[in-house]
């Protein structure tokens, strides 16, 4: 059993990557593969830490993210959420999958957490998008193993010095 208390920074600090990378300025061309870099961290640290890590964890995340890009309060929030809780539901099954099926169920939750937002947006009535935006989606499938190995690292360092 792993001490919670080891978990926190780790998960903190993955947190805290992810706004710094969603938040870096990109070039034009890059600008819509940009992946969803929180919704990889939440859907990680559901799928593995579960117990540890809840709905509320993910909707705190999503409105740090609302607040500093500025866009309507629980957008993503909302959407988070409701990823975090698919997450949750499919996490026995899905870390035992290859990578290749993870990565195809990440990107099925992501572009999930896509058209969330593009929903939203609708019922908003914030100017829509243009198909660029789905870019986003194989752009974060094309990251996650690098995600998931680095967050792995991550936990099983934390394990390894609980151990020691």
């Amino acid at each position: 059993m792993s001490n919670p208390d080891r978990l926190w920074p780790a998960l903190l600090l993955s947190i805290l990557a992810g706004l710094v990378l969603t938040l870096v300025p990109l070039p034009g061309w890059a600008q819509p593969w940009r992946p969803s870099w929180l919704a990889l961290v939440v859907i990680y640290w559901l799928m593995y830490e579960p117990q540890r890590v809840g709905l509320l964890a993910a909707w705190l995340v999503g409105l740090m993210l609302d607040t500093l890009r500025g866009v309507l309060l629980g957008q993503h929030a909302l959407a988070l959420t409701v990823v975090a809780f698919l997450s949750m539901q499919l996490h026995l099954r899905v870390r035992v999958f290859p990578i290749a099926q993870q990565t195809a169920t990440v990107f099925m939750l992501v572009a999930l957490y896509e058209f969330l937002l593009f929903w939203v947006d609708g019922v908003t009535g914030e100017p829509g998008s243009d198909w660029r935006r789905w870019l986003s989606v194989p752009g974060s499938a094309a990251f996650w193993p690098l995600v998931s190995s680095a967050l792995h690292r991550i936990r099983q360092a934390r394990d390894t010095s609980r151990t020691v």
